[in-house]
């Protein structure tokens, strides 16, 4: 069995994180459909799952190569915006941040040392804020 998927498989394109991400929409749209019982969500979803497929299964290595990169470009800033959330909430005890004024660079400074003069690594721009 594992032969026969070994054989299928080769010269196609596979999975990527383009896939992913349909996959999980795909996903959220028919929890959606369960829970609202709108019919073109569950339509929408059975798109994506096809689209899904469709790209898995392609020997066009090098568009499906392209469409992912073009993906990952828009993705990246939304994924380390959403990383650099987590981390400011998990450091909301034992650290405060701020943003420089000249080159709006976002400064991480330890809590509770009252009132400090912050030099900005990138600008060295200095300015005073009570932690």
């Amino acid at each position: 069995m594992m032969n026969f998927l070994r054989r299928m498989m080769y010269g196609r394109y596979g999975g990527d994180q383009l896939n992913n991400a349909l996959l999980v929409l795909a996903m959220v749209l028919m929890l959606l459909r369960a829970l609202t019982g709108w019919a073109f969500l569950g339509m929408m979803a059975l798109a994506l799952l096809i689209l899904c497929y469709f790209r898995m299964f392609s020997r066009n290595i090098q568009a499906r190569y392209s469409e992912n990169q073009w993906f990952m470009q828009r993705w990246m800033p939304v994924k380390q915006a959403i990383k650099g959330v987590k981390t400011r909430f998990s450091d909301r005890k034992t650290h405060c941040y701020y943003k420089c004024p000249q080159c709006k660079k976002r400064l991480r400074v330890p809590r509770g040392r009252g009132k400090i003069e912050i030099t900005c690594p990138e600008c060295h721009t200095r300015f005073v804020k009570k932690t």
